[in-house]
């Protein structure tokens, strides 16, 4: 898990640097519908990354809550399950 935190990290600053080396990229016309939108090309390209980032994880989320809550159950479960084979191990060595 950790070393996704380092690949992540390392993403972030190889898009910092392309950001820093090209600030002075042509600016793009963006139309959608109505509105015209006029910006920086590398402005456009970070955007397209971060909006892309942050679907991921908002379609990764109930995925990963679902997973949590299974893991939570099954763990209860374990858990009573243990405490009856200690309750059925006691009675068992009370009996001659």
């Amino acid at each position: 898990m950790q070393f996704f935190f380092w690949l992540a990290f390392l993403v972030i600053i190889a898009l910092a640097f392309f950001a820093i080396q090209n600030s002075t990229a042509p600016t793009v016309v963006m139309k959608f519908l109505i509105w015209r939108f006029e910006t920086s090309l590398t402005y456009t390209i970070l955007g397209s990354i971060g909006s892309g980032i942050i679907l991921t994880l908002l379609l990764l989320a109930p995925v990963t809550i679902r997973s949590s809550l299974k893991g939570r159950n099954l763990r209860k479960q374990i858990e009573n399950l243990e405490g009856k084979m200690k309750n059925l191990e006691g009675n068992r060595s009370k009996v001659p």
